[in-house]
């Protein structure tokens, strides 16, 4: 594997804000770069996810050394603890997060809808209980809005409505109905905020000696950051709705991306290939292609010859706290007892830190002793991985030898493998 420099894409000529453009195309693959106000990102890429605005166990420079670009938050956590408001009178995302690169943040209707019991659908929207404190809370289309352009990612989502995966056809047409009306509720209260501005803060106040809020200089604070709203594809595994779900949004607008969502909620792996191939040619080119929460090392590659240009999961990080690392062998469990006397790397030419600085045998050790290094390790390991293979991806886009790097990638990763697991 190959980390390629973080300034690679700085070596591009500049575009203005959210264009993309596209070179190398193999098939329905391509290489891109999509810029941001916070710079480029050059696609395909996997994008790690720090759920509480970090990616979880590492520190910024870790994920910035692994060769991330773009990390990801999620709204509804942020909304939750510290609070949204917080968040923008300590700067914004990127200010409290000390990320400098590009950001996007979900809506949080995974999580929303995930809490079962605890909430309720209507047209308005969704009323649920926190899991924190149980705590009453209303989300809709506006409020996302308004919670998303106080956070201040580069990149946010609309709320839509998530159904599990194998769902029938009326469910999923209701939910896939009810997300592009959200959507276009989402639209109309994005362009809004950027016309009038954002809504006074409450008064928060910094200790004494501290550094002011943002929140005190109401002429910069409410003016909302430069931001891109994505919509969602939705429609389960169901074709007809997919078609619609995507002909509903190109006629709702024009958009400087295109998420697919509603995948790797539980549907088998040929219901997601199959659901790619279908929106592949339906999605405008111009655009950069979103998959959410699928980060397998084949989905991604997968994804990518399906026309698919960013990716996030966190299965990386969540994965590796349990001891599984990813290789192009496939998934090695570090805890075997295999592994007590293996003096080899996890994976041999691997750059990163946990590889090159560690072995099998005292990562096994970490793990049965409960020391936290062992968790950090993998999981740093995984997302650097995951990073590693979207490089190789656009080298072997770049040198027009995907077709057959991605077969052999794909061939050696799932070969049999006795005692691996």
């Amino acid at each position: 594997m190959t980390i390629l420099p973080s300034a690679e894409a700085e070596s591009e000529l500049p575009m203005g804000d959210f264009s993309f453009r596209t070179s190398h195309d193999h098939g329905s693959a391509r290489l891109g770069w999509f810029d941001t106000p916070h710079g480029v990102v050059e696609t395909p890429a996997f994008m790690p996810v720090g759920t509480h605005g970090t990616v979880r166990g590492l520190s910024v420079d870790e994920v910035a050394a692994a060769g991330g670009r773009m990390v990801l938050a999620n709204a509804y956590h942020l909304y939750l603890r510290p609070g949204d408001m917080m968040v923008r009178a300590l700067g914004g995302l990127h200010a409290f997060t000390r990320w400098a690169g590009p950001m996007l943040t979900d809506s949080g209707g995974f999580q929303v809808f995930s809490l079962s019991r605890f909430r309720v659908v209507r047209e308005d929207g969704v009323e649920f209980r926190s899991h924190l404190d149980g705590s009453l809370h209303q989300y809709t289309p506006e409020s996302v809005m308004r919670i998303e352009r106080n956070i201040g990612a580069d990149v946010i989502m609309q709320l839509d409505e998530l159904i599990a995966g194998g769902s029938e056809l009326p469910a999923s047409r209701a939910a896939m109905e009810r997300s592009l009306r959200w959507l276009d509720r989402c639209r109309v209260e994005f362009d809004r905020i950027s016309r009038e501005g954002r809504a006074p803060a409450p008064d928060l106040a910094a200790p004494p000696g501290a550094p002011p809020l943002s929140t005190d200089d109401p002429a910069t604070d409410l003016v909302p950051p430069r931001q891109a709203l994505f919509p969602i594809v939705q429609g389960g595994v169901h074709p007809e709705l997919r078609r619609a779900s995507i002909a509903g949004m190109l006629n709702a607008g024009n958009w400087k991306g295109i998420a697919i969502g509603g995948l790797s909620v539980g549907e088998a792996k040929p219901d997601l290939y199959g659901t790619l191939e279908l929106c592949d040619p339906l999605l405008p080119r111009g655009v950069p292609r979103y998959l959410m929460g699928v980060g397998f090392p084949d989905d991604l590659i997968e994804g990518v010859r399906r026309g698919i240009d960013l990716f996030d999961c966190v299965a990386p990080t969540r994965m590796g706290r349990d001891g599984t690392a990813f290789t192009p062998d496939g998934k090695v469990q570090v805890r075997r007892s295999s592994h007590r006397t293996d003096r080899r790397p996890l994976v041999e030419g691997c750059p990163c830190p946990c590889c090159t600085d560690y072995d099998r045998a005292y990562l096994r050790h970490l793990f049965v002793s409960g020391e936290m290094l062992g968790l950090r390790l993998v999981a740093l390991h995984n997302v650097s991985f995951l990073i590693a293979v979207m490089n190789d991806a656009r080298a072997a886009l770049r040198g027009r030898t995907f077709d057959s790097w991605s077969r052999e990638w794909l061939a050696r990763y799932h070969a049999e493998k006795p005692g691996q697991a």
